[in-house]
């Protein structure tokens, strides 16, 4: 009897390990042909969802989408190992990232480019040159975007800054000259459209234009696409670096870097979005 219920238990042990042993290739299997990236509703997991997906999906891979309305936790997701990659920020956003966080982050692919516009709150007519005195101008609160929105207003002649002030590190105490008295508000770059009507006008970032169903065309100002400085806001897929190399990242930047994307964009968008490769 002894003997039996040991003959049973060394079964019942093997059958556990091959069940155990099956489902970690199972996983192991599932890791390789899974792609988990988050992405910013508008445009990027919009693209990533109609055509991205489908065409991964021919390759064998399964694309996870996880939206996010932030511009950290893609981030730290990413460096932590819970996600495969991000797709919502530009080069310049990543690069002071992971100067200030500590991150190890890599662009694996140049996507496209958003330019910033300024668009009407509460002031419905007239140029920018005849803005109210004392009017309220709403720009995001993030280091690299709210220069990016001083540099453009600057560029319309409502403001100066210091000199030897760059697009990485200009906020609105480095506003020299402010002939308008305007009062500049900082506020989080996915709040600017929803409070717009709270300001004269708002400057905003394209992906949180297009989510609020405003048109470039409709902007009062906006950047100047040809400008050599817009490199730097080229948005960007970025993985944890050593794990640019991987098959499945390979594929996931093939996809998101071939025709059929750059097609759906200049389709969809009307301007709003330009591929760069």
């Amino acid at each position: 009897m002894k003997k039996f219920i040991k003959l049973l238990t060394a079964a019942a042990l093997s059958a556990l390990i091959a069940v155990t042993a099956a489902a970690l290739t199972a996983c192991n299997q599932e890791d390789e042909t899974t792609i988990r990236i988050s992405a910013s509703p508008t445009p990027h997991a919009e693209i990533l969802k109609t055509v991205v997906k489908d065409v991964l999906a021919e390759q064998g891979y399964t694309l996870e989408v996880i939206e996010y309305n932030d511009y950290v936790i893609p981030n730290t997701a990413t460096e932590s190992g819970d996600l495969d990659a991000n797709y919502f920020q530009h080069n310049l956003y990543l690069d002071d990232f992971n100067a200030t966080r500590g991150t190890h982050l890599k662009a694996v692919a140049q996507v496209h480019y958003e330019p910033f516009g300024i668009y009407r709150g509460s002031y419905k007519n007239g140029s920018l040159a005849d803005i109210p005195q004392g009017s309220t101008v709403l720009i995001p609160n993030d280091g690299t975007n709210e220069a990016r929105a001083l540099f453009l207003l600057q560029k319309e002649g409502l403001i100066t800054l210091k000199e030897g002030i760059t697009a990485s590190n200009a906020t609105k105490l480095d506003v020299v000259n402010n002939p308008k008295n305007l009062n500049i508000t900082e506020l989080e770059a996915a709040q600017i459209p929803l409070s717009l009507q709270d300001g004269a006008i708002g400057v905003i970032n394209g992906n949180y234009a297009l989510g609020a169903g405003l048109k470039l065309a409709d902007a009062v100002a906006s950047e100047d696409k040809t400008d050599e400085n817009v490199k730097q806001y080229v948005n960007v897929v970025a993985v944890k670096e050593g794990n640019e190399n991987k098959p499945k990242i390979k594929a996931l930047v093939a996809a998101i870097l071939s025709d059929e994307v750059k097609e759906y964009i200049n389709a969809t968008y009307n301007g709003a979005v330009v591929p760069v490769f």
